[in-house]
């Protein structure tokens, strides 16, 4: 692109902005023109100067910084493990055409993913068919057997999914990653569009779809699965407490939905039925949306030493008087290593071609495929099953050699434990940094919530790699987030 000139400061911001090589740009193309699908949003972003989008960037800053939109970091050292969310002003943008064929196969995906999870929990159908192996379910650290004939009220196992996708170098959306168990992050979709209302009120509001109905879509869905029947079910939302790293959110969504928000010892169960310590005596509780991971959910039937689940918490689950979001077991259908059978299940529950493709992967399970793996090490990307938050990977093209040696040591001991996938070229967007803007890696989480049906908030979670030249978007591995704009209208 043009040469920056001296007085950069007042001019376009784009100027001196060059894509990454090999990799999708998601605003320039390799000639360094806008694409013209986006370019109505991007060329009055062109008019807004350096100077200019330096102090929008730090009104935004401020605007979180006082907001306390935050996210915890532990065992990095002793300090206050609590940060303001890294946030870019630069958004993300995705045509209509684009956007309605993700939520097509998002919706796709997650009736596969709930009927994969009532029949592995039932006839286990897909099992006696040998379309997914048994020894991988039984081997999953998730599966739990004490819940098979234990089926939630409604029958949906998957009520809120946070499903990332990334864009390869064609600019495809490719889903990367399931997340049905809690996933996070949605707080952060609202809170960056009301920065970016409050900071670019002429663009954000401008044929934008709007993101602000996540919360009464969330209460209606958890109303729909009350074990009562009626939508004046009690509904809570259960926390670990402040010390966990998503307690901003937690504590943002029930307030927002009007719900009660509550720790393991505000609640108690007797006669199979949960109730919820008040002011006025015990009241009710037909549905918890819990951010508690499975086995701490009830110290009586699961983790013995847990603090933060509720003592019969489970044979209430079982006896169907709560209804738990998600439900409990959701875990072996998010297993990494069940990933790569995903369209199988659509294909065999919905006699269906799947609309939304996934990375190719190995599963180091199959010799064959641990073979492969252990001789391409420094060509691929190696995943543990049960990590999250870009931690038990293994980057092969970017590692050392001790690293890949290290990683072929835990694949030879525990092959079940581990995928291995090409590196995909994450897509870059233009994003701020201190020598103004440059390209930096984003994925996208798109969050589905399903009651009596399936909604998909449009957009989602842009998180971005802050850190030249990583793949890395994690909060907890330096990334941060952008606002993600679903076009009304084409150009």
């Amino acid at each position: 692109m043009n040469a920056q000139p001296a007085n950069s400061e007042a001019v376009d911001p784009f100027v001196g902005y060059r894509p990454l090589p090999k990799t999708y740009d998601e605003v320039f193309d390799t000639e360094g023109r806008v694409h013209p699908s986006v370019s109505p949003v991007f060329e009055r972003l062109r008019g807004i100067g350096r100077a200019e989008y330096r102090r929008l960037q730090r009104l935004a800053d401020d605007a979180f910084l006082r907001g306390g939109v935050t996210f915890s970091v532990y065992g990095e050292d002793g300090g206050n493990p609590d940060r303001i969310f890294p946030f870019d002003l630069m958004p993300r943008v995705v045509t209509r055409a684009e956007w309605e064929q993700v939520e097509s196969g998002l919706i796709q995906r997650i009736a596969a993913l709930n009927l994969f999870l009532g029949d592995v929990y039932g006839e286990q159908r897909i099992l006696k068919e040998g379309i997914v192996p048994r020894e991988m379910v039984e081997s999953s650290r998730a599966f739990m057997p004490s819940l098979m004939g234990v089926r939630p009220p409604g029958g949906i196992y998957v009520h809120i999914a946070g499903i990332d996708l990334i864009r390869d170098t064609d600019g495809r959306f490719l889903v990367l990653e399931d997340n049905i168990r809690t996933p996070s992050g949605v707080s952060y979709v609202l809170e960056n569009r009301m920065v970016m209302r409050r900071v670019m009120p002429e663009l954000a509001n401008a044929r934008v779809a709007p993101v602000d109905d996540y919360p009464r879509k969330l209460r209606e869905a958890l109303a729909s699965v009350a074990p009562c029947g009626g939508r004046d079910g009690h509904a809570v939302v259960l926390t670990p407490g402040p010390f966990n790293s998503a307690y901003f959110e937690h504590s943002f969504l029930a307030r927002r939905m009007g719900c009660e928000l509550v720790r393991g010892s505000d609640l108690f169960v007797e006669r199979d039925r949960v109730y919820a310590c008040t002011t006025r005596g015990p009241q009710r509780v037909d549905v918890i949306y819990r951010r508690i991971d499975d086995e701490f959910l009830d110290p009586e039937s699961l983790r013995s030493d847990s603090a933060l689940g509720v003592p019969g918490l489970m044979r209430a689950y079982a006896a169907g008087e709560v209804a738990l979001v998600n439900a409990v077991g959701n875990g072996v259908a998010d297993d990494k290593g069940i990933y790569p059978y995903v369209p199988d299940m659509v294909r065999f529950y919905l006699d269906q071609e799947p609309i939304l493709p996934q990375v190719p992967t190995y599963v180091c399970q199959r010799d064959e495929d641990l073979r492969y793996v252990l001789d391409h090490l420094d060509e691929l990307v190696i995943k543990a099953v049960g990590e999250a938050g870009g931690y038990g990977m293994l980057v092969g093209p970017r590692a050392c050699r001790e690293e890949i040696e290290t990683f072929r040591e835990r694949l030879a001991a525990d092959p079940r434990n581990y995928i291995a996938q090409p590196l995909v070229q994450l897509s870059s967007c233009p994003t701020w940094t201190d020598q103004g803007l440059a390209p930096r890696r984003v994925d996208l989480r798109p969050y589905v919530i399903t009651g009596e049906e399936s909604w998909v908030l449009p957009g989602g979670l842009t998180r971005v790699a802050l850190v030249e030249g990583s793949y890395v978007v994690n909060s907890s591995q330096g990334g941060g987030s952008k606002d993600t704009w679903i076009l009304e209208e084409e150009a």
